[in-house]
């Protein structure tokens, strides 16, 4: 248990029981975990930050990362495998996908062949570079087809930093949005640290996810404290997310 008048509260004091629903721990498919080795000595150090489920997403882009449930079931039997039972009867793994909104994206989801989370939900993330011509279309497509669309990150697409009206605008249009934990912190820069604390304090964050590449995002997350406001504020949203995401 964390205490609030403590004179520092870390991240890990609120995480007891996660359910970390954005991770790259599955091996060899990604910019994630190399191979089995580095996906065992994540999954330990994400155990001691607390996370008891985890639901890894591996990137699905055309161009760099063209996984498909083939190759995704593949390295989640091999982690399953290399795993040792100790470790197996301790946490549960169920993997789904991290979705770049490409033109590989549109013809999968006319098929409908799209590797959700628990229930329909369908986590998506665009180029840091600058959103698809056609998003707002994009989504209400992916509604239209039975899915409910969660927006990777929103707060690490600086072109929405100085428009911070359309992150409403998304949220109007049905689109969930999922923070970073390490966004809480200046490891991907001040300004993705800004807008991580407004969408907060705005109340336009659902669900939030560790987006765990490496050994040094665990240590980070580690050693993250809080400010009060997040003090106040992060733990609803944690419970959201582990509310929506449980599968014990």
């Amino acid at each position: 248990m964390f205490h609030f008048f403590s004179k520092k509260v870390f991240l890990k004091d609120l995480l007891e029981n996660f359910v970390d629903m954005h991770s790259h721990i599955l091996p060899g498919i990604d910019d994630g975990a190399k191979n089995t080795s580095e996906s065992i000595d994540l999954i330990k150090g994400m155990q001691a930050l607390g996370v008891k489920q985890f639901m890894p997403t591996p990137h699905v882009m055309q161009d760099f990362y063209p996984n498909t449930d083939e190759t995704i079931g593949d390295a989640y039997q091999n982690l399953l495998g290399a795993l040792d039972s100790k470790i197996l009867s301790e946490i549960t793994i169920n993997p789904a996908a991290e979705y770049m909104l490409d033109d590989n994206f549109q013809k999968q989801l006319d098929r409908q062949e799209l590797f959700t989370l628990k229930g329909n939900y369908l986590l998506i993330e665009m180029s840091y570079f600058q959103p698809p011509i056609n998003l707002e279309e994009i989504i209400f497509k992916i509604k239209t087809k039975g899915y409910l669309p969660i927006l990777a990150h929103p707060e690490r697409y600086s072109f929405y930093h100085n428009t911070k009206d359309y992150y409403k605008k998304l949220k109007q249009l049905g689109c969930f949005f999922q923070l970073n934990l390490l966004s809480l912190s200046d490891h991907y820069g001040k300004n993705v640290e800004k807008a991580a604390n407004y969408l907060i304090e705005e109340q336009l964050v659902d669900f939030v996810a560790t987006d765990v590449h490496n050994g040094i995002h665990i240590k980070k997350l580690s050693n993250l404290i809080l400010n009060k406001n997040l003090i106040r504020k992060l733990p609803a949203i944690i419970k959201n997310t582990c509310n929506t995401f449980s599968v014990i």
